[in-house]
């Protein structure tokens, strides 16, 4: 194997979802997304919203499962805007001793995490 390509994201409202991420998370949008997907880039790898129904599945948010870690150069700022944009977080920002990081859920119940690793 050589790397992940993609992460797909499970979403009911492709259009609430990409208003989410894409505006009030600011990812980079894909220009060569599809109408049953939206493609978010982020360097290392790309966050592929995709509509489980369109596919003939159902849906099954991720929430259950570990976040999706979103790397930011700072947790708090970070969170700080989120919040003012109505962004709620589970729990406090934790300090693990080598990280930062701050979990909260996308619309449609996916876990997603802003993380800052501070020490090798």
């Amino acid at each position: 194997m050589e790397r992940a390509d993609f992460v797909a994201v499970p979403v009911r409202d492709l259009k609430r979802a990409e208003e989410f991420y894409g505006t009030t998370l600011g990812l980079q949008r894909n220009p060569n997304s599809g109408p049953r997907w939206v493609e978010y880039e982020l360097g290392n790898v790309t966050l592929a919203l995709v509509s489980p129904e369109a596919l003939g599945l159902d849906f099954e948010p991720q929430g259950h499962q570990m976040p999706i870690a979103l790397r930011v150069p700072d947790v708090e700022e970070a969170r700080t805007q989120l919040e003012a944009d109505g962004v709620e977080f589970a729990h406090g920002t934790i300090d693990s001793g080598v990280c930062h990081l701050a979990t909260f859920h996308d619309p449609d119940g996916n876990a997603l995490q802003l993380h800052r690793r501070y020490a090798p």
